[in-house]
C-alpha cells in the first residue's frame, strides 16, 4: 500500500461496505486522488446519542454532554475535517447518532443518514465504516422530483434540486432500536407517501411497516369535497423533523412552494403498531396554515403537549379564505379570528384529545392581516421550549421574536400582543433559520442567525423570565438571500471554556433556490464576537455545497454536517 503524507494532502474518508478509500480533496471538497486504506476501529469513551432533530423534544439543539471539543481545541491548529460518508444524493434530513449501538464489530457510535433518495445509511461514527445502506422507494415506482410539483405559484419549482424522498428528520427509538421516518413514491401518476419503522441494525422493516399515510377531517376548506377535506400525498410536504412523544410518532406537513389548496396536518401514529390514532388539520374550514418551521420538528413538553407555528392562511373560522402571497383576492380579518378552529399565522400548544388534537392556548399577532397580505409568516423560523421554563421561543418573518408562556400564549387582540416579550430585531430578516440554547455557568443565552441579519446572542435572565437588552452579536459575515444560518450548541454541563455554537450556511449564492458552497462555523458559546473556527481557514476543510435545514450534530467528538454534495463531512481532532 503506497503512502501518502499527510503534509502533502487533506485526506478524507470514503466507505464503501467493509472496505475504505482516502481521498485528497481540494479547498471546495472535490476528490483529487484515492488510495486503499485500512479502518483502524477507535475506543472513543463518549457514547452519546442523538436520536431526533435538534437533540431533544424541546428542539433547543444543545448537546450539553461532550467532553472532547472545547474553547480551546477547536481551532485551525487542531480541528480539522477528519472523513466523509459518501451517499447517493442530497441531505436535508439532520444526520442522527446511536451511541454504543451492538454492531458485527462490537458496540459502536452509530450515525444514521437519510437522503432525498429515500436511501438510509448506517455508518461508524468515529471511522466511517459503512455497516449497512437500504432504499425505500416502492418497487417499481421512483421518488417524486421537482417537475412534479408545477404550479402556477411557482413553475419551475426550485426550493428542492431534484428528488424529493425522505426531506423530514426521522426520530429514533433507541430502546426498541426502532427508526421513525416518512418516504414518497410515485409511478408518475398516483403519489404515495409511507411512514417507515426499521430496525436500526440492519434496516429491515418492522412490523405493519410500512404504513401508508393518509386522512380526512370534516370540513368546507379548500379542496374540500362533500364537507370533506383529504390529505394530499402530491402537496403535502413532510419537511419538520419527526417526534415521538409518549409512544406516539407525529408527522407535520406544509405544501411545497404554497401550492393551494393545502393545509396544515399533525398526524399521530402509535410507535408500537404503526396505526393511525392522531388526525389535526388547523385550517379544515379554510385554507393553508403549513407547518414546517425551517425543518425544526415539534417540540413536545413533559406531559406530551405539542408545541408549533403555523403560516400563512386562515385565521378562526372564516366566511371567506385569507388569501396569502400565492393567491389573488383580497386578505381579510376574520369574522372571527379567535375561533380555534382556524390558526395560521399562530403559535399554538396542543393537546391530545380523543382522535385529535385540542388548542390548548395560542397566539396570533394582532397585525395577522398585514401578514399574510405581504407574505411574512409566522411559521417559517425553527422554535424550541426553553429547558427547564415555562417558555416558548419563536419568531416572525417580520423580524420580530415573541418569548411566549406555553401556557397562557396571548390569544389574539386588535390592539395590541399580550404576551411574555417581543424582542425586534432587523426587519430585512426573513427567518428562515434555526436558532438554538445555551446554559452557562451564569448565563444562559439564545442564538439567532436570520439571513440579511448577524449572529445574535439573547441572554435569558431567571429573575424576570425575559431576555435582557444587552444582545451580543458578531461582526462576522453571515447569510444573504433566503436561507439562514442553521445553529447547534455542545457545552460539557456548561462549564467554562466548552461552550461552542454551531453555525452553517451558504457562503455565496441563493440556498432558498440554488445548491450554494456551504461555510461551517464554531464560536464561543460566552462570547460569540469570538469565532474559534471555520472551515474556510484551511484548505480541504470545505464541507461542500450548503445543506438547508440540516442542523450540525454534535456528538462524541465530531461534528457531522449533511450537504447538497452526497455526502455528510466528519469534523473533530486531528
Amino acid at each position: 500500500m503506497r503512502k501518502i503524507k499527510a503534509t502533502l494532502f487533506i485526506l478524507t474518508l470514503f466507505c464503501f461496505a467493509s472496505s475504505c478509500k482516502k481521498a485528497a480533496v481540494n479547498e471546495e471538497g472535490v476528490i483529487t486522488d484515492t488510495v486503499p486504506v485500512l479502518i483502524l476501529d477507535t475506543n472513543n469513551t463518549q457514547h452519546i446519542s442523538v436520536l431526533t432533530q435538534h437533540n431533544d423534544n424541546t428542539r433547543a439543539g444543545l448537546n450539553d454532554q461532550e467532553t472532547v471539543l472545547t474553547v480551546d481545541n477547536v481551532n485551525m491548529a487542531k480541528f480539522h475535517r477528519l472523513f466523509t460518508l459518501s451517499v447517493d444524493d442530497e441531505v436535508i434530513a439532520q444526520p442522527l447518532v446511536v451511541g454504543n449501538l451492538p454492531t458485527s464489530f462490537g458496540k459502536k457510535n452509530v450515525v444514521f443518514v437519510a437522503t432525498v433518495n429515500n436511501t438510509v445509511y448506517a455508518f461508524d461514527g468515529d471511522n466511517g465504516r459503512k455497516y449497512w445502506q437500504k432504499n425505500y422507494t416502492v418497487n417499481g415506482m421512483r421518488t417524486p422530483i421537482a417537475s412534479d410539483m408545477a404550479s402556477n405559484w411557482c413553475t419551475p419549482y426550485t426550493n428542492i434540486t431534484y428528488n424529493i424522498g425522505i426531506v423530514g428528520t426521522p426520530v429514533i427509538d433507541s430502546a426498541t432500536k426502532t427508526m421513525y421516518f416518512v418516504s414518497r413514491s410515485t409511478n408518475g401518476k398516483n403519489f404515495f407517501q409511507y411512514l417507515h419503522a426499521i430496525d436500526i441494525t440492519n434496516g429491515n422493516e418492522q412490523a405493519n411497516s410500512p404504513m401508508e399515510i393518509t386522512a380526512t377531517v370534516a370540513g368546507s376548506g379548500d379542496g374540500s369535497v362533500g364537507n370533506v377535506v383529504a390529505f394530499d400525498p402530491l402537496r403535502g410536504n413532510q419537511r419538520q423533523g419527526l417526534a415521538l412523544v409518549n409512544g406516539v410518532v407525529y408527522i407535520s406537513y406544509a405544501s411545497h412552494c404554497d401550492w393551494n389548496p393545502y393545509h396544515g396536518w399533525i398526524l399521530g401514529y402509535n410507535a408500537k403498531s404503526l396505526k393511525q390514532q392522531i388526525v389535526y388539520n388547523n385550517t379544515p374550514d379554510g385554507e393553508e396554515g403549513g407547518l414546517w418551521q425551517s425543518g425544526m420538528g415539534i417540540a413536545a413538553d413533559e406531559k406530551g403537549n405539542l408545541y408549533v407555528t403555523s403560516g400563512n392562511g386562515t385565521v378562526g373560522k372564516a366566511a371567506t379564505y385569507l388569501k396569502t402571497g400565492s393567491g389573488t383576492a383580497e386578505t381579510k380579518e376574520s369574522p372571527d379570528p379567535t375561533d380555534p378552529i382556524g390558526r395560521s399565522e399562530s403559535a399554538v400548544k396542543l393537546t391530545p384529545s380523543g382522535n385529535t388534537l385540542k388548542v390548548a392556548s395560542y397566539f396570533t399577532p394582532s397585525n395577522y392581516v398585514t401578514l399574510n397580505l405581504n407574505d411574512l409568516d409566522y411559521g417559517v423560523m425553527g422554535t424550541f421550549l426553553i429547558p427547564n421554563s415555562n417558555y416558548y421561543f419563536t419568531g416572525c418573518k417580520d423580524g420580530n421574536l415573541f418569548l411566549l408562556d406555553r401556557d397562557n400564549m396571548g390569544g389574539f387582540s386588535k390592539t395590541g400582543n399580550n404576551i411574555q416579550q417581543t424582542v425586534p430585531t432587523n426587519g430585512n430578516a426573513n427567518m428562515h433559520c434555526q436558532p438554538a440554547y445555551f446554559k452557562g455557568v451564569n448565563t444562559e443565552y439564545v442564538y439567532v442567525w436570520s439571513e440579511n441579519d448577524k449572529l445574535r446572542a439573547l441572554p435569558f435572565n431567571r429573575s424576570t423570565n425575559k431576555f435582557d437588552n444587552n444582545q451580543m452579536t458578531s461582526n462576522v459575515a453571515g447569510p444573504t438571500n433566503q436561507s439562514g444560518a442553521v445553529l447547534s450548541v455542545s457545552s460539557n454541563a456548561g462549564k467554562e471554556g466548552t461552550g461552542i455554537v454551531w453555525a452553517a450556511f451558504a457562503k455565496t449564492g441563493d440556498a432558498e433556490n440554488y445548491s450554494c458552497p456551504g461555510i461551517l462555523r464554531a464560536f464561543d458559546a460566552n462570547n460569540i464576537s469570538k469565532e474559534l473556527w471555520n472551515s474556510d481557514q484551511t484548505s480541504g476543510d470545505a464541507p461542500g455545497n450548503y445543506a438547508k435545514f440540516s442542523a450540525p450534530t454534535i456528538a462524541n467528538g465530531h461534528v457531522y454536517l449533511a450537504s447538497f454534495s452526497r455526502q455528510v463531512v466528519v469534523y473533530g481532532l486531528r
